[in-house]
């Protein structure tokens, strides 16, 4: 069972483009030692989509070697089946505790589809695997609760937004399961989630995953902290000051989810590279305003 600030690593590149596994390997042994709960390489902010199955393979064996069994590492896979069975092989032999499963790619499926694309990859992973309810893999409680039920599969990711669904979802899988006594974790998979916590811890999904806590774990596990204890206070002038603002300046461009957050990385002093296309760089105007918004973060948290 998972708990704490789960940190979701980007990947850096090198000048010539290549995977650059030592300044991941210094990446994550950083969230670590800061205190993530665990780290899930090679996703949505690692960047999953632009990774070769080498590539991916690579940045999940660095990240297992550097977390060295501090805390548990769950792999992103997905795309097409075969890949994602692929990707879910390779992870469990080089370490992974477990799996993210992303969309599909590109199709629209049913819900009948979406669960047996869902069944395929875990009975084939053999590692305990979390799905993740976004873009064109979104579960209706009747198909999230037959994945809830696969035996591999440990918890649900939503990535939606839908908070009456998920509401509905969350019960079903609970009164499902609630006679098998089976372990099972909802986790709130939004981008810059902590705008969303009050609401997900709402209706039963305390876990989130923190993007910010990629170049500013301060900020990150003082809001952490802080929802936990239940000090509003806090909690709104962190929503406030810096993550609202924030994800004001995510959205002025697609993509700037991921890299706004590699551009914070670079900010905080270390030279991760660029974003891949067809993602973009942050222009030097919204970079000078990320640094604004970090700096008053972190003013927020020595000031608390």
């Amino acid at each position: 069972m998972l708990d704490g600030v789960l940190f979701f690593p980007v990947t850096p590149f090198a000048p010539d483009g290549s995977i650059d596994p030592r300044t991941l390997g210094t990446h994550v042994r950083a969230g670590v030692s800061a205190g993530a709960g665990a780290v899930f390489p090679a996703c949505g902010t690692g960047e999953f989509h632009a990774l070769s199955p080498r590539e991916h393979t690579d940045v999940v064996r660095t990240a297992v070697e550097a977390v060295d069994g501090a805390v548990p590492v769950f792999a992103g896979v997905g795309g097409p089946l075969p890949t994602a069975i692929d990707l879910a092989g390779a992870a469990r032999e080089n370490g992974a505790d477990g799996l993210l499963l992303l969309p599909p790619y590109l199709v629209n499926a049913d819900q009948d589809g979406l669960v047996r694309y869902v069944r395929e990859v875990a009975e084939a992973a053999g590692l305990p695997l979390i799905v993740y309810n976004r873009a064109n893999a979104r579960f209706s409680p009747r198909a999230a609760m037959e994945v809830a039920a696969i035996d591999q599969v440990v918890g649900f990711k939503d990535g939606v937004g839908d908070i009456e669904t998920l509401a509905r979802t969350v019960v079903a899988i609970r009164e499902s399961l609630r006679e098998r006594g089976k372990p099972f974790q909802f986790f709130n998979g939004l981008p810059t989630a902590e705008a969303t916590v009050p609401a997900y811890r709402a209706i039963g999904v305390p876990l989130y995953s923190s993007a910010v806590f990629c170049f500013a774990p301060e900020i990150s596990l003082a809001f952490h902290r802080a929802v936990t204890t239940g000090d509003e206070k806090q909690v709104d002038a962190l929503l406030a000051g810096f993550f609202h603002p924030l994800v004001a300046l995510r959205d002025k461009v697609p993509g700037y989810a991921v890299s706004l957050v590699k551009a914070g990385v670079r900010l905080r002093g270390l030279d991760v590279g660029s974003v891949r296309a067809p993602l973009t760089d942050p222009t030097r105007e919204d970079l000078d305003e990320l640094s604004a918004l970090l700096e008053r973060g972190l003013e927020l948290v020595r000031s608390a």
